[in-house]
């Protein structure tokens, strides 16, 4: 039985991962959120302090990231450790952005985010989900808004935390980040040519949930 794959990609803190997680339980296909693959190498690479100079590659042979669904929710396991709840600070966001520019991390991952969406409904999102890992994905979506209401959504959500940054410096540190994912030779940030381009900046999140829902039922119909 053939699977359905949907690919959503875009920058740094356009709401792909809440979004695909929300469409994806209302439509119970499964979310893979292939960003917290490369955040739980960028982890690693913090602990093992070997992110500079491309030293991740040494240790790639030392390194096994799995995704567990329960329950259709995303688990990320990193050596066997649940991960999940330590990858989402932006320390380890830039990390991420390092160690996805590294060849032999990408084709670690690469054979496992495929047979995810062999294996399942599902839709992916990344940075390069539409271009690399599913070319013939049933639909590629391109998520993005400014860089300003980006920052503006990420501050509202760390804000109650107590080491939350400040607007300006999530802003500086998503522009940053936009900057490494377009301009890194393998597999940068970039909008697939049969990608639809959805710019929500000026949409509610319920909008894009309903208007993302409505282009997957099309297809399933």
């Amino acid at each position: 039985m053939k699977t359905i794959n949907i690919a959503i990609d875009g920058p740094g803190g356009a709401g792909k991962s809440s979004i695909s997680r929300t469409v994806a339980r209302e439509l119970g296909f499964i979310h893979a959120d292939t960003g917290a693959l490369y955040r739980a190498i960028g982890l690693y690479a913090i602990r093992s302090n070997c992110l500079e100079n491309g030293a991740v590659a040494q240790e790639i042979d030392n390194i096994h990231v799995e995704l567990k669904f329960i329950g259709g929710v995303q688990r990320v396991l990193l050596n066997g450790e649940d991960v999940t709840d330590y990858i989402r600070s932006p320390e380890v966001s830039m990390a991420a952005s390092k160690v996805s520019a590294v060849p032999e991390v990408r084709a670690l991952l690469l054979d496992l985010q495929k047979k995810i969406a062999a294996e399942n409904n599902v839709i992916m999102d990344g940075r390069d989900i539409g271009a690399v890992v599913l070319p013939d994905a049933d639909l590629k979506i391109y998520l993005t808004a400014s860089a300003q209401e980006r920052a503006s959504r990420r501050y509202l959500e760390l804000r109650e935390k107590p080491d939350c940054p400040s607007y300006e410096q999530i802003l500086a540190d998503i522009e940053a980040r936009d900057y490494a994912d377009m301009h890194r030779e393998i597999a940068p940030l970039q909008q697939a040519k049969d990608a639809v381009l959805l710019d929500t900046t000026n949409m509610g999140f319920n909008e894009v949930v309903e208007h993302i829902t409505g282009m997957i039922q099309k297809i399933m119909n």
